[in-house]
């Protein structure tokens, strides 16, 4: 934030959590005060139940970028999600398939039944490098590479391939020892709690959205779903949350 103020920045939202509106304590995002200070993009694009995919990220995040050259600005790309970040910055090709819910019914169908393995197997050998950077529990990113071969006619793993930005890029990177980040991290999470994070989850169900929507699958908001279903208790909910943080951010 002080860097855009100095340098007559302004920033654009590279995390995909943040692009849903209502979800704000869970997603940490940015206060009022802080928008006003420097105008922000990408941050309230869509309603939970909406569907939003890299693609579009990248096609509004690069009319973003340009939109805020051309005001002789300076954009800053901040997040959030290492994925939107890389699909930015080098400019990936990126298949455009909409979303399939009957072929994304019938293959969750598949991985309740069988399990992620064999979903995994599958795609192992339609597309062996997408198989070999996916995580064989990630479930929902083995579908979406089912689908995007089903749906494009060609592997997943093409999504991928790198081509120049069509600007110059500064990358800058913070760093703090293992302890200090953990720490951070704890009362990040504290604070969530006591600036009313149940509430918040609490209003979305009374709004009518499910905890199905891919928007509640972050780090945050499912543990207060299972809080609030009564599978954890509330302290085990905020430890959960603490410790699978860790664990992402390792």
């Amino acid at each position: 934030l002080r860097l855009s103020e100095c340098f007559n920045g302004e920033i654009v939202s590279a995390d995909s959590r943040q692009v849903y509106r209502h979800l704000d304590i869970g997603t940490a995002k940015p206060t009022r005060e802080e928008m006003s200070r420097v105008p922000h993009h990408l941050i309230d694009v869509v309603n939970p139940d909406e569907v939003f995919s890299l693609a579009q990220y990248q096609e509004m995040a690069f009319k973003a970028i340009k939109d805020i050259q051309q005001r002789d600005k300076l954009p800053f790309l901040v997040g959030g999600s290492g994925l939107y970040v890389r699909a930015v910055l080098e400019n990936w090709r990126i298949p455009r398939v909409s979303p399939d819910y009957r072929f994304r019914y019938n293959v969750e169908k598949r991985a309740a039944e069988g399990g992620a393995a064999e979903l995994y197997e599958e795609l192992a050998r339609l597309d062996p490098e997408a198989a070999r950077k996916i995580d064989p529990r990630n479930v929902r990113r083995i579908i979406r590479a089912l689908e995007v071969h089903a749906g494009a006619g060609q592997p997943f793993s093409r999504a991928g391939r790198k081509r120049p930005p069509p600007f110059r890029a500064l990358v800058i990177g913070l760093t703090t020892d293992r302890v200090g980040l953990y720490k951070i991290v704890d009362e990040r999470v504290d604070a969530m709690f006591a600036g009313g994070l149940v509430n918040e989850v609490e209003n979305l169900l009374k709004m009518g959205y499910d905890f199905s929507l891919p928007a509640f699958s972050g780090i945050g908001y499912r543990q207060v779903g299972q809080y609030l279903r009564g599978k954890l208790s509330l302290e085990e909910a905020r430890q959960k949350i603490k410790t699978e943080t860790h664990r992402f951010i390792r």
